[in-house]
């Protein structure tokens, strides 16, 4: 929902030329990470609540194939490597080497998460890492360090995110072993269990909706 809400937002700026400061000011920028944190950490309980996240990611992955080939030849609005794309990765690799993680004490995960979570966005920011090698530079984009030439209007990121990602497993394994307070087990909200079971239908559905919205409004406004 905050997703649906941030790209609401950025196509008034950006279609209807809304204010700049709609989209773009100190406040959201901090609330643009929290607001995609919180989908990647999501993303990572809901891979350790699933049973074949193998089959999710690839899922995702297709779905991410689709939405770079409308952006890339339909739209003009390139999107190579965006947050489906990240997801669906994280789903695979976790699906791979999940036994790996589940030996790390669960008491001590979070700490050497977060550490690396620290330290691999310190190094995207301290480091210029590039190369004259063209597969070696893709892998170095996806990876954190932007290239020259590299365009993707939505762009996410393995680092640091993948650690933002297994910090949502580490904390699946907390609600699946109800070692939370026990309300929150009880708790029922309306609306959000049903937003929750339809989240990729309503992520690929809802800037195509917002896009014809936003069009028509610009269409209205020009002949007003």
């Amino acid at each position: 929902m905050l997703m649906v809400i941030h790209h609401l937002l950025y196509n008034i700026w950006w279609f209807l030329e809304g204010p700049r400061w709609l989209f773009k000011n100190p406040v959201f920028d901090i609330l643009h990470l929290i607001f995609a944190g919180l989908f990647i950490f999501l993303s990572g309980v809901s891979s350790r609540l699933s049973r074949d996240n193998i089959k999710r990611g690839a899922v995702v992955i297709v779905l991410a194939v689709v939405v770079s080939y409308v952006t890339i030849r339909i739209v003009d609005m390139p999107i190579w490597f965006g947050i489906l794309h990240l997801l669906g990765f994280l789903m695979l690799f976790y699906g791979i080497t999940y036994k790996f993680w589940n030996i790390i004490p669960k008491k001590i995960a979070p700490f050497i998460y977060v550490m690396f979570i620290v330290l691999s966005a310190l190094a995207r920011r301290d480091l210029q890492l590039s190369s004259d090698t063209a597969w070696v530079r893709d892998i170095l984009w996806i990876l954190g360090w932007r290239q020259e030439g590299y365009e993707s209007r939505d762009y996410f990121t393995i680092l640091p995110w993948v650690f933002v990602f297994l910090l949502g497993t580490w904390a699946g394994w907390y609600i699946i072993e109800k070692k939370l307070p026990s309300f929150l087990y009880r708790v029922k909200p309306p609306v959000f269990p049903a937003i929750g079971r339809k989240a990729l239908l309503i992520y690929i559905l809802h800037q195509p909706v917002l896009y014809a919205l936003t069009m028509w409004i610009r269409q209205l406004l020009k002949h007003s």
